[in-house]
């Protein structure tokens, strides 16, 4: 996923709405790769024409989903690429937890909801937040947040945070996940339906 995200970055743009519904997992072949959706809220970083990197402004509306979005983005300033691993951030404790601490925050209007959630992540700690999981979680957030707005981020360093955390854990980095096997079951499942044998029989008959 952090990858996925170097590679947008790579090409001058930015994502701005990283949330679980815009990473899909490969059929087949590609059961092991990660792909990303959903462009509509991109945006270019470097401008085409200056080669130079957008101004810092203030003032803006929220891009993006609030449950993820960082809270740079709630204040109303111009994203950049350290808003984008913020959100991953969020993403990928979701993807551990289950839910995030301000989900469900009764209001309203989508204003009043959209301020609670702000202030339920400017109010809550890193360390709260990854309370109970490997600290390189509590690394990746608080180097996100970390960076100023023109930053390059140091996606190696992040990647790898993850993948000394993988052999820590006793994983092997193969690229075989716990999908994987069903994925692949399901494939050779979709071979055998009803359709497909119906469609074999008459193939045969129209042979003999």
């Amino acid at each position: 996923m952090i990858s996925r995200i170097e590679y947008i970055h790579s090409k001058k743009f930015l994502h701005r709405d990283i949330k679980p519904d815009n990473f899909l997992i490969g059929l087949r072949k590609n059961a092991s790769t990660v792909f990303v959706i959903d462009f509509g809220l991109a945006k270019r970083y470097i401008n085409a024409k200056t080669q130079q990197h957008i101004p810092n402004r203030e003032f803006k509306k929220l891009i993006g989903t609030a449950r993820y979005a960082s809270i740079f983005t709630h204040l109303g300033i111009e994203q950049s690429r350290r808003d984008d691993l913020e959100s991953l951030g969020y993403v990928l404790l979701y993807l551990l937890k289950g839910s995030l601490p301000w989900q469900g925050l009764p209001a309203y209007t989508q204003k009043e909801k959209y301020n609670k959630i702000m202030q339920a992540k400017i109010n809550i700690s890193l360390e709260e937040l990854c309370l109970d999981l490997p600290r390189e979680f509590l690394e990746f957030l608080n180097y996100a947040k970390s960076l100023d707005f023109e930053d390059q981020p140091d996606y190696n360093y992040l990647k790898n945070l993850f993948k000394e955390l993988t052999i820590k854990e006793g994983f092997q980095l193969d690229n075989v996940f716990d999908w994987t096997d069903l994925n692949l079951c399901i494939s050779s499942q979709s071979k055998n339906t009803p359709f497909v044998e119906e469609t074999v029989k008459e193939e045969e008959k129209k042979n003999n």
